[in-house]
């Protein structure tokens, strides 16, 4: 699922949407590139799950780390020690906040998937991240760190 959420990101986050690009257009397309229909639709709840994580607060860099987060035995086995490493990361350097990392993993957790690494955290991180207002510059970090992967400074 998470690939057909990169194609989607890559292809509509960027660019005006088409009026022509209604969901049932969407999804066709995914269809026609391989995608099957299960995959799609779990996709558009996985989106849907997003937007209703919108409005939680704004996120600002710099912030500073309010919180220790322990996590479940459940996400420790799909959200394993590295990738709890880099949300740590993230949160010291201030590009998460603490609800935005609540909405990272709640958003990794509805992935419903066992193979998940710190590449695929980057790219649920960069999607919460371009869903949650007032977190440009936290966004475009993160945007650096997934495609270029050694951002140099944070702005």
């Amino acid at each position: 699922m998470l690939e057909i959420l990169m194609y989607l990101f890559e292809n509509y986050a960027h660019e005006p949407v088409e009026d022509n690009a209604t969901p049932t257009v969407i999804r066709e397309e995914l269809m026609r590139a391989g995608f099957t229909e299960k995959q799609v639709e779990r996709a558009f709840l996985w989106l849907e799950g997003l937007a209703g994580l919108e409005g939680g607060g704004s996120i600002t860099v710099g912030q500073p780390l309010r919180s220790f987060r322990i996590f479940s035995a459940a996400e420790s086995a799909v959200i394993g020690a590295e990738e709890q490493g880099l949300l740590l990361y993230l949160e010291q350097l201030g590009v998460l906040n603490c609800e935005a990392r609540e909405a990272v993993v709640d958003r990794v957790m509805a992935l419903e998937t066992d193979e998940f690494d710190e590449e695929k955290l980057k790219w649920v991180v960069l999607m919460v991240l371009f869903n949650q207002p007032g977190a440009e510059s936290s966004y475009a970090w993160m945007e650096d760190f997934v495609y270029d992967d050694a951002p140099e400074w944070v702005h």
